[in-house]
């Protein structure tokens, strides 16, 4: 019963940050406004992404069993994942990444390699980096993280400039 209960806390940990990335992307004005005047919401959000994903790590490894070495594949994935992490986010920079057009920033078209070349690359280096984990993780949590990852690319895709939110002046 009580490595039921772990499992289950293990998921919930996993998909822990998706329904406040959901709620961001779906109602940014109540993000701004809940801000308030003088703060940024991308540094706000940031501050909570890395809380939250801090906490999906933990559920991770509490699942996980570590050995060593890891096959050759692992390091390699992780390796270009966070390289496509990295990139993004050099190009974007911190508001480009959190959600700064949904926040009524003008952020800067970006065309540069990953873009233009692979579509949601900062996805899909994630979901290469949790594929990389799969020597340590159960199937099952890195399956679900994935699938979180897919259901914000969904979503991010209807993205309609109607519903972006005004900044406070």
């Amino acid at each position: 019963m009580a490595s039921m209960a772990a499992a289950a806390a293990a998921a919930v940990g996993v998909l822990l940050p998706f329904p406040f990335y959901y709620a961001l992307w779906t109602r940014p004005q109540r993000w701004v406004d809940l801000c308030g005047r003088g703060a940024d919401p991308c540094r706000r959000m940031a501050q909570v992404s890395h809380a939250l994903k801090a906490l999906q790590l933990l559920a991770l490894a509490s699942v996980a069993s570590f050995s060593w070495p890891p096959p050759l594949y692992c390091p390699v994935l992780l390796a270009v994942g966070q390289y496509l992490n990295f990139k993004v986010y050099q190009l974007l920079g911190e508001s480009g990444t959190y959600y700064g057009v949904r926040f009524g920033k003008k952020i800067p078209w970006v065309t540069e390699f990953p873009f233009g070349y692979i579509k949601d690359p900062q996805y899909v280096g994630s979901m290469l980096s949790l594929v990389a984990l799969l020597c340590w993780v159960p199937f099952q949590y890195v399956l679900l993280w994935c699938l979180g990852y897919v259901f914000m690319m969904r979503l991010e895709q209807q993205e309609d400039p109607a519903t972006r939110a005004k900044p406070l002046s």
